[in-house]
């Protein structure tokens, strides 16, 4: 069982900044590739980044590309994902997800991700 815990959501004006963290514990070493994931009100849950564990299977949602990033330090069982130049639609529920399989990533089926965090909440006002 993996345990993932959000922090970092809050309010920000548009073009502002913010970072996410996700930290994980229980069987960590069971982690191949985490992820993260939105959420708005009324929509489905879209993916918005994924990283494998190497870090070189690195995968955007085209509508944040060049605005967000996400990073990992394995050895802190930590993600984390930048948020640069926020837009209004980015306002959301963000959720951290991790998945076992290295080929994960925020194309594939959500029922491939194992474990998910409980949201935190990231609202961009203009």
């Amino acid at each position: 069982q993996v345990q993932l815990v959000e922090s970092g959501g809050g309010s920000v004006q548009a073009g502002g900044s913010l970072t996410l963290s996700c930290a994980a514990s229980g069987y960590v070493n069971r982690i191949s590739t985490m992820g993260w994931f939105r959420q708005a009100p009324g929509k489905e849950r879209e993916g918005v980044a994924s990283m494998a564990r190497n870090g070189v299977r690195t995968v955007y949602h085209d509508s944040v590309k060049g605005r967000f990033t996400i990073s990992r330090d394995v050895a802190k069982n930590t993600a984390f994902l930048q948020m640069n130049s926020l837009q209004s639609e980015d306002t959301a529920t963000y959720f951290c997800a991790a998945a076992q399989l290295t080929y994960m990533n925020i194309c594939q089926p959500l029922k491939g991700w194992v474990s998910w965090g409980q949201g935190t909440q990231v609202t961009v006002s203009l």
